[in-house]
């Protein structure tokens, strides 16, 4: 096993529709197209620069009630239940939701750059598998970029959002594949089938709840789930891209887990996708990560 030579700290500086306005004593404030949100961040340690009637503007702040379990939503100022936002050609339907999340990880859009530009590299036909795919932006990055997906949640819930964001998108007619399945069943069962993929997306939490009433628990499944997708990738692979949040680990967890998958050959980039405030620069860590590819 191999070490990363050094951690990359990525973030996404293309963005209209998104902006880390401020940080600081626990809280972020950002804007997500039309509306401002506040959400607690413990790692903003240091003090807010905006002015606290710039916070005031906010239309909603997250109020934790349990310690990594979301929390509750009080709204400050008019807002709609749903809106969009966008990404260049990508469109996103956002709302509010009993957890901290809204429908998008800004910070992801590096990724939905990087998977793009390996696809539309390749002259071949193309599948993609992507692995606990929530709201669908790698799915429709990879849809826009002309491959076959394969969606994979156990989320029904999550499915439908996702299929929503397709259509908003204008890629209705490019060739998904919607499953709603606990997703190391559907990758061993895909491995029994013989079924391989050229570009394999997982981002795989620290703990969640199938459909079924499967328990995943990152540290316990993650090496299976690792172990049974290198049975379905295909021979001539181009990329891999592991994400994971909330987990007390470093980036060479990932690092170390995705060369498993692929040996020694190509190339391996680990690190930390970050967020930098636009008041005085402070850089938010969200998540480890390692992108792979065959060349």
């Amino acid at each position: 096993m191999s070490l990363p030579s050094n951690i990359i700290l990525t973030s996404s500086p293309d963005w209209k529709d998104y902006q880390l306005l401020d940080s600081g004593n626990g809280k972020t404030l950002e804007r997500f197209g039309k509306y401002l949100l506040v959400r607690p961040r413990p790692q903003a340690i240091w003090s807010t620069t905006l002015s606290a009637s710039e916070w005031k503007k906010a239309n909603a702040v997250l109020v934790e009630e349990k310690q990594e379990y979301g929390g509750k939503w009080n709204i400050l100022n008019p807002m709609d239940k749903s809106w969009t936002i966008s990404y260049k050609d990508l469109k996103f339907q956002l709302q509010l939701s009993s957890s901290r999340h809204v429908g998008i990880f800004p910070e992801q859009a590096t990724h939905w750059d990087w998977i793009r530009n390996q696809i539309e590299n390749n002259k071949k036909p193309f599948r993609m598998l992507n692995l606990f795919g929530y709201s669908g932006a790698a799915t429709a990055a990879g849809a826009a970029a002309g491959a076959e997906v394969t969606h994979v949640d156990s989320s029904k819930h999550a499915i439908t959002w996702a299929n929503q964001n397709i259509k908003l998108s204008n890629l209705q007619d490019k060739p998904v594949r919607w499953i709603a399945e606990d997703a190391l069943k559907f990758v061993k069962r895909e491995a029994r089938r013989g079924s391989t993929y050229h570009g394999i997306v997982m981002d795989p939490p620290k703990f969640g709840r199938g459909s079924s009433g499967e328990v995943w628990d990152f540290f316990k499944r993650t090496p299976e789930l690792i172990e049974a997708c290198q049975s379905i990738m295909a021979n001539d692979a181009k990329f891999i891209v592991m994400t994971a949040y909330a987990i007390t680990a470093s980036a060479v967890v990932t690092h170390q887990a995705v060369e498993q998958i692929v040996g020694k050959k190509g190339k391996l980039e680990s690190g930390e996708l970050v967020s930098v405030d636009e008041s005085a620069g402070h850089v938010l860590s969200h998540a480890i990560y390692t992108r792979w590819s065959a060349s």
